[in-house]
């Protein structure tokens, strides 16, 4: 007898029938860069169909993603003027607090999740507090705490600290009960790796360290047992939800970390992921819409229920246009 798996591929209905995997939009988070100044959506360069927005502009964005039922944004901002210790990142008027507010005011029921590290507010372009020339650990979860505590007051559902200092989820979770905010939720980047992958973000988002590297404090991409480490540390600390990054060079990560991780999993489908399907795709080398597609799939099949990516928007309208 001739076992036969292809009578189950034989028709699309059938296909679908027998699918293990599928996406739903609900599944997406999209992330939106905002910056200061007014009537600003202007391109980014290296991130083709991604957008600066300023506070003014940016509501039509999270008026459309909202339509297109995807459930939540997160935050990155690009501050008026940046210092040693990444003061803007934790002022009541600044970028990602005045967008936090203006997109609750404009689509209240959007979840609203916020970055939460100092790279993009710091003149050294580093995740937190240097002194004596490396990055000081305890002095820059007291910063991040600030800053959990000014984006939930301007009305973050979730804020999600993604500078890979021990200890901060902790920290953040202390500091959120006692300034009144117990419904605030954690999504923590517990497992974020030292990636060349980051490239097109740093540039929009003008995050890049002046000198050094990350590599002291962002994960080695060789390490798997130590990702298991930080996951359980960040979920023992109060984490609500935790997060692997990058998604497609770590789906083995992801997959390791479902298996001992009993709390939502996000992964993000980083900048690099997205820029070079976009790059290839204009080059007309791929079918970028069937390579997106893909790769969230492989994402969501290696374990992850929530997947950040650039992609959100236009894998959006294929899932409603084949349901």
């Amino acid at each position: 007898m001739i076992i036969r798996p292809r009578r189950l591929r034989r028709t699309p209905v059938i296909r679908d029938m027998v699918r293990e995997t599928t996406i739903s939009v609900k599944d997406l988070i999209y992330p939106l860069f905002v910056k200061s100044g007014k009537n600003i959506k202007d391109p980014i360069a290296s991130l083709p169909g991604q957008f600066h927005f300023s506070v003014d502009t940016i509501t039509q964005d999270v008026n459309e993603i909202w339509e297109l039922g995807i459930p939540a944004v997160i935050l990155f901002g690009i501050p008026d003027r940046k210092d040693s210790v990444g003061s803007r990142a934790y002022a009541d008027d600044g970028v990602v607090q005045s967008a936090i507010s203006a997109i609750k005011k404009e689509v209240p029921e959007i979840v609203v999740i916020t970055d939460v590290c100092l790279c993009e507010y710091t003149d050294h372009g580093h995740c937190g507090i240097i002194k004596n020339g490396q990055v000081d650990n305890d002095a820059t979860i007291e910063v991040l705490a600030l800053e959990a505590v000014s984006h939930a007051r301007a009305g973050a559902d979730i804020v999600a600290p993604s500078d890979m200092m021990d200890g901060r989820v902790a920290a953040i979770r202390e500091a959120l009960d006692g300034a009144g905010f117990k419904d605030t939720g954690i999504l923590s980047y517990a497992v974020k790796y030292a990636s060349a992958f980051y490239g097109p973000f740093r540039e929009a988002a003008d995050s890049a360290p002046q000198y050094g590297d990350r590599k002291g404090y962002q994960m080695d991409p060789a390490n798997a047992i130590e990702a298991l480490k930080e996951a359980s540390l960040d979920i023992d600390e109060g984490a609500d939800m935790i997060m692997v990054k990058p998604a497609l060079p770590y789906l083995d990560i992801i997959t390791r970390v479902r298996e001992q991780c009993l709390l939502p999993l996000a992964a993000y489908n980083v900048s690099g992921e997205y820029a070079m399907v976009k790059a290839a795709g204009q080059k007309g080398w791929i079918d970028a819409a069937s390579v997106m597609m893909e790769m969230l799939t492989s994402i969501k099949r290696a374990g992850a229920d929530l997947i950040l990516t650039y992609f959100a928007k236009e894998a959006a309208k294929i899932i409603k246009s084949t349901t």
